[in-house]
């Protein structure tokens, strides 16, 4: 991988900021010309610093009133069951994302549902029938405070290789 330099990072941001910035639009905000920053932003895909791009969606005007947070415990660690229970948490929808954690939990999941019933029977028929598990924690969101999924790029060294 190159490194990234300040150019590249204002790439990044602005299209952090507008994942639909034109190449031109993005070109003549950072004082480049169209081929040169056409050119830095493939690369920046093509060595993985942008992974897609997808637009941001309200979940509660698409019905999805619920937000819970649920720590799931494993009763047992081997590579059959931890594979069966990542393959059913990547199948699985109401699943945003998954997180193998430290702590007391081994899995930390954050879960959408249309409502408490939804949600209850997303308990019942699929976070129960997960293979191994030894407990399931739920904590329902009641407000969201900030939600992001923006990286900090002033954290980001450039000086790295």
């Amino acid at each position: 991988m190159s490194k990234l330099d300040q150019v590249d990072l204002g790439i990044l941001t602005r299209l952090q900021d507008n994942g639909r910035e034109t190449n031109a639009r993005l070109a003549s905000a950072l004082s480049l010309s169209e081929t040169p920053c056409w050119r830095r932003l493939k690369r920046l895909e093509e060595e993985g610093y942008i992974e897609g791009y997808q637009a941001s969606l309200n979940r509660r005007k698409l019905g999805l009133g619920v937000m819970a947070f649920v720590q799931i415990s494993c009763l047992k660690h081997d590579q059959d069951t931890t594979g069966e229970l990542e393959r059913l948490i990547r199948n699985s929808d109401n699943i945003l994302s998954c997180h193998n954690t430290t702590g007391s939990a081994d899995f930390l999941l954050q879960v959408v549902a249309r409502d408490l019933d939804d949600y209850s029977r997303f308990v019942d028929q699929v976070l129960r029938k997960l293979p191994g598990i030894s407990d399931i924690s739920s904590n329902l969101s009641l407000r969201e405070l900030k939600s992001s999924s923006r990286l900090p790029l002033s954290l980001v060294d450039t000086d790295r290789g």
